[in-house]
């Protein structure tokens, strides 16, 4: 999944990206209303899916994620990466966004909006501390973010998760409700589930891509792996995408679409998280002038959401009934199609707020 971009100009939004890209949301919302209508109209799928396990982790989903995120991992230039981690002033902004700010922002809205929903509220709360390692490097990539900022960032986002992620859950579960006077909610997850989301979502085809780039340069030079490998394996990242987004939905579409009030009530406040959060990224990344790549990259590894994490939690901790696992899969049914419609914002964004382009970002674009 590629743009086609050589130049940072004025042109459409749509003049910059790829014909298979461009229709990126018909492809999207049609396999969310395939995967929802299978969940509704074939007994006993959702019971299959989640039977298809291995080690506590869905194993279609993990080949979909899997499909999806190579491509993607294959592209990024690993001998490049180390001017992200010597760049503090997105190092510390992205880290002060991720597991400061946006928990915290999702803690009030689950309160705002849901205070008399504890099942619907414990389930945002934890979308909330799931902090995205996956779809967020497709996203960044069809807005022409910064790839290797991307990889590095949801890497240190993989770390903080396996350390903080049971932590945070009784901050924001427990302690932090007990001192306001609230209803407290129990936070026993598994150290397990989440180390295995990372090591899974993100460790297998981390290392897949960089021994592909590795591999296939030193066999037959970046400029053949760039102009003749890579765009053949590109399109695979959608085709995972899609696949990924019908398995999912199918899962949950009974639940979805038997309380349509409950998805909207759920919807709401998600709403809100991602556009504010992808807005707050990008009004920081503009004002620490860090440039169109890097802030927006920023931008979107704030907003997104590690959905599979969310849902898996919620599901080993609640059940596969439960609210908090029905609020899980809602993330998804929202983050999929604002995150796309915020790549076009980012795109139209580019040449009216950053008129000095990056060679390097304007170049691999």
């Amino acid at each position: 999944m590629h743009s086609t971009a050589t130049t940072h100009t004025d042109s459409p939004v749509a003049a910059k990206m790829s014909t298979l890209d461009r229709l990126l949301p018909l492809w999207i919302f049609g396999a969310m209303a395939l995967g929802l209508l299978l969940g509704r109209v074939v007994p006993g799928l959702a019971e299959a899916l989640d039977s298809v396990k291995v080690a506590d982790v869905s194993l279609p989903i993990a080949i979909g994620l899997l499909v999806m995120m190579f491509p993607v991992l294959a592209k990024v230039r690993y001998n490049e990466t180390g001017h992200v981690l010597a760049d503090k002033k997105l190092m510390v902004t992205s880290l002060v966004i991720n597991w400061l700010a946006a928990p915290a922002f999702m803690f009030v809205l689950a309160w705002l909006f849901l205070p008399d929903l504890p099942e619907y509220r414990t389930g945002l709360i934890i979308v909330g501390l799931a902090r995205c390692i996956a779809m967020v490097l497709i996203w960044n990539d069809l807005a022409c973010g910064d790839r290797e900022a991307a990889v590095v960032l949801v890497a240190v986002n993989s770390v903080f998760q396996v350390l903080a992620f049971g932590l945070l859950g009784w901050l924001y579960l427990q302690w932090l409700p007990n001192l306001l006077g609230l209803p407290t909610t129990s936070s026993e997850f598994s150290f397990w589930a989440i180390t295995a989301s990372v090591l899974v979502f993100l460790g297998i085809p981390l290392l897949a891509g960089f021994l592909t780039r590795t591999v296939g340069e030193k066999a037959k030079g970046r400029q053949w792996y760039e102009d003749r490998f890579l765009p053949k394996v590109g399109p695979w990242a959608l085709y995972g995408l899609l696949f990924t987004i019908v398995v999912l939905f199918a899962f949950q579409g009974d639940e979805i679409t038997s309380h349509p009030g409950n998805v909207a009530r759920i919807a709401l406040p998600l709403l809100v998280y991602f556009v504010v959060v992808f807005a707050v990224g990008m009004v920081i990344g503009k004002a620490l002038n860090l440039g169109y790549e890097k802030t927006t990259t920023l931008a979107f590894t704030a907003a997104g959401n590690n959905f599979e994490l969310a849902i898996a939690v919620a599901i080993g901790t609640y059940g596969v009934a439960s609210g908090q696992a029905l609020a899980g899969v809602v993330g998804p049914l929202i983050e999929v199609p604002i995150l796309v419609a915020l790549v076009y914002v980012a795109l139209w964004a580019r040449p009216r707020f950053f008129p000095s382009p990056s060679v390097q970002g304007a170049n691999r674009a």
